[in-house]
């Protein structure tokens, strides 16, 4: 059966021609005058590929995503080496402009092949955009990825995810980030939140534009190596280690600029420059969202759903209070639909006496129990509001302006597995035990 190929570029007639010479493999249905007409023709289902003759620069990975998730694969002619490592890394097959006309032939037929079987046939709104590809191939690729970072040693991605209604998720990812660091660990920290960016803010950070959104114009383009995320981030310097910073937006209207692919291309590259990426998520899990239900537009919480899907850990936060608790097992359950292979590590924070009763981890723990999912609670995080203020004061971490804080030495628990409490004071103890019952 014959491949339908759109091209594009004022040196196509030659392509063309040589591909009709053929008279078999590949036919040409449409010559195009510009990207935008060939990219409205691909959408169409008029192809199955397309051949840039001339005007690879204008390619992105964006664009790529949008038409491979309609089944089209892309050749470009190039004879730079530069262009073509680059257009390689977004998902582009590039061949030289002399090309004869059979092995431009079978280029686009292995890069029909291989669009393929990457991309179900079947295609529903899950992913970044309204049109993109299913959550089964998504998954699938995620979890293809993380068996390849795994086997080449590289790092691992944490996210951080909670309800509506500020149950921590970014105190905790920034302390998260701040522990890892302490025990040498290489630590990247991403502010993905949509809604609410504040990891800068937690952390004093003077940084009026958004790390996270360079580097995914940088991934966007295919331009994004160590030394330009490196660029892109901040490194903040604590007492016991540093770890860098991929600040979020600075305005929340500025969520369009973290598209789900170019984030997927970041968080694998500082996969493989970091020992551990924790990303800072937002709490949205909606994907039908009204406005983009019928288009190509971005999604806004396309982010926090391609962090989680490419997350090889997923720790849920919530608030432990009245509000909270429901709040974090209904969200649970939106988690298990939007992103079935997360298996989250529960953690409730903000414990105190005042707002459950006396023995608050038992009263916890029961409702848990009886309301909660499958699976327990791991971790209480105590109250601790005169730790928090300092912090935020400050414009630094637990473990500087508070080391001895009950909530800090939770955290440490919680995600240092050779943490260990070398002061055992009673003080302490005592502090402690009367922060968590408080």
């Amino acid at each position: 059966m014959s491949i339908p190929v759109v091209t594009v570029g004022p040196g196509q007639e030659d392509i063309v021609s040589g591909l009709e010479r053929l008279r078999g493999p590949v036919t040409v249905v449409r010559r195009c005058s510009e990207l935008a007409e060939l990219l409205a023709a691909c959408q169409s289902g008029l192809a199955a590929a397309a051949v840039v003759a001339e005007g690879s620069g204008e390619l992105t990975g964006t664009l790529v995503e949008r038409m491979q998730a309609a089944g089209v694969s892309i050749v470009a002619l190039t004879d730079d080496p530069l262009e073509a490592s680059r257009l390689r890394s977004i998902g582009v097959v590039p061949a030289p402009p002399a090309i004869d006309a059979r092995s431009l032939a079978s280029s686009i037929t292995d890069a029909v092949d291989s669009v393929q079987d990457r991309f179900s046939v079947q295609t529903v709104l899950h992913a970044g955009f309204s049109d993109a590809v299913s959550r089964a191939p998504v998954r699938a690729a995620a979890t293809a990825s993380v068996t390849t970072a795994a086997a080449s040693g590289a790092g691992r991605i944490l996210a951080v995810w909670g309800p509506a209604g500020s149950p921590g998720r970014t105190l905790l990812a920034v302390n998260i980030a701040a522990e890892l660091a302490a025990t040498g660990k290489s630590v990247v920290l991403v502010d993905a939140d949509t809604y609410g960016a504040s990891v800068s803010v937690l952390l004093g950070l003077l940084d009026e534009s958004a790390g996270l959104a360079q580097a995914c114009r940088m991934a966007d383009q295919g331009v994004l190596d160590d030394a330009a995320l490196d660029r892109a981030s901040l490194e903040v310097f604590t007492k016991s280690g540093s770890f860098r910073v991929l600040t979020g937006t600075t305005r929340a209207d500025r969520w369009i600029e973290l598209r789900a692919s170019a984030l997927s291309k970041v968080l694998e590259r500082a996969r493989e420059k970091a020992d551990t990426v924790v990303v800072d998520t937002g709490f949205c899990l909606e994907a039908d969202e009204e406005l983009s239900f019928d288009s190509m537009a971005p999604r806004r919480n396309a982010a926090t759903l391609r962090s989680l899907e490419v997350a090889d850990e997923v720790i849920a936060v919530g608030a432990a209070d009245a509000i909270g608790m429901p709040r974090l097992v209904r969200g649970l359950a939106e988690l298990a639909q939007a992103v079935p292979d997360a298996a989250p590590r529960v953690v409730l924070n903000k414990v105190r006496r005042s707002s459950v009763g006396r023995s608050p981890r038992k009263q916890l723990g029961e409702a848990w129990q009886r309301f909660g999912p499958t699976g327990d609670i791991e971790a209480f995080l105590p109250a601790d509001s005169e730790a928090c203020d300092a912090a935020l004061l400050s414009g630094s971490v637990l473990l500087e302006c508070a080391p001895d804080s009950a909530l800090r030495l939770a955290i440490a628990r919680l995600v240092c597995a050779d943490f260990q409490q070398n002061r055992t004071s009673a003080g302490r103890s005592t502090r402690a035990m009367r922060l968590l019952t408080r």
